[in-house]
């Protein structure tokens, strides 16, 4: 099966907006003029703080939970892409677990295993599978993975 359209269509991109990979696909769609938002923790509390007020279209969870912001994320899209450098632990695994629960599409790269150019190919083939309008992405905080925003952010851009 493949998307009656092609993959540039994805309508939306959304993410926690957590430093890291989520904050790399804010910053991207906002670039590429892709629509974003998605689902934080209630006071839009990020691991150093507050998320700036330039993130467009985030809406507040009535608990201060990561997990409840995970969780909604997933349930408002239609797939759920995963970036790291290496296994998924923590909140990146959780997404995983979540998503295979909530019976939503997922797709792990890991930039450790796969170059730029594969990780392409492999995320190209599977948006044109699985044909998402709505696209939650996730993966480690920035103080998790020091590499994962500038990672995500070269990858997004040739994805997108």
């Amino acid at each position: 099966m493949s998307c009656p359209e092609p993959i540039h269509t994805i309508r939306k991109l959304i993410s926690g907006a957590q430093t890291g990979a989520d904050r790399a696909a804010l910053d991207v769609a906002l670039e590429l003029g892709i629509p974003c938002g998605g689902w934080v923790p209630k006071g839009r509390l990020d691991e150093y703080g507050t998320i700036p007020e330039r993130y467009p279209n985030l809406a507040e969870t009535p608990d201060s939970a990561v997990e409840m912001r995970t969780e909604w994320n997933i349930r408002d899209s239609d797939a759920t892409l995963i970036l790291s450098h290496g296994p998924l632990d923590g909140g990146s695994l959780y997404t995983r677990i979540k998503a295979e629960e909530f019976g939503k599409p997922w797709l792990h790269i890991d930039f450790s295993e796969e170059s730029l150019k594969q990780a392409l190919v492999t995320a190209g083939s599977w948006l044109d599978t699985v044909c998402p309008q709505v696209l939650n992405i996730a993966g480690p905080r920035a103080s998790k993975d020091p590499a994962i925003y500038d990672a995500s952010v070269r990858f997004l851009r040739d994805l997108l």
